[in-house]
This record gives C-alpha cells, structure tokens and sequence, in this order.
C-alpha cells in the first residue's frame, strides 16, 4: 500500500471515530436512551446497544493507532528527489591550504 492510501484510511476511520465518539453520551444518554427512554435500561437491546458503540470506539481507535504506525513505515523516504553529496560538490575547486611557516619568530629584546 502507498502512503497516499494509508492517508485516506486514515482520515476515513477518524471520521467514523467521530461520529461514533458524538452519538454516545457518557451520562446514559446518547442513542442508547433513544431507544426505550432512561428507565428500560435492563432490556438487552439498549445494554447491546452501549456493547456496541463502546467496542466499535475501541476497534476504531486500535485501528487508527494501527494504521499511523504503518503509514510511518510506507513514508517515502528515497528516490530522484535526494540530492547526492559527489553531485553536490561537481564543479567546485578544491584547493590545498597555504603551508604554514614552520620557523618561529620571538622578539626578546627585554
């Protein structure tokens, strides 16, 4: 896979985190309420309801981590675009330093 598709995964399962993040609501709620009101909360279909939003945020949120990690790997890193330090350096002149006067000269006239 490229990393141009592991950008649109990635966007795709931020969106569905989002929408499944704002139809719960923490306080009991959200779509689960809507379903039978805040007092039939013991009938199984509103507890399946809650089952299923939590383990669809969780497998959204593995699958986001998942998928960032991966699109890290699928970074393209080499190719035509780099520059190459030997063509870098073409046409450039080298030259040797001056040597260095090696005698040494003291002024001790104190």
């Amino acid at each position: 896979m490229s990393y141009t598709a592991f950008l649109i995964l990635i966007l795709i399962v931020a969106i569905a985190l989002i929408l499944i993040v704002m139809v719960q609501n923490p306080k009991g709620g959200g779509l689960s309420s809507s379903f039978g009101g805040g007092g039939a909360q013991s009938l199984g279909g509103v507890q399946n309801t809650n089952k299923f939003l939590d383990n669809t945020t969780w497998t959204l949120a593995i699958a986001m981590f998942a998928l960032i990690l991966l699109a890290n790997v699928a970074i393209p890193r080499g190719g035509d675009n780099n520059f190459k330090l030997d063509n870098t350096l073409d046409g450039i002149e080298s030259t040797t330093p001056a040597p260095t006067n090696s005698t040494t000269t003291t002024n001790d006239s104190l």
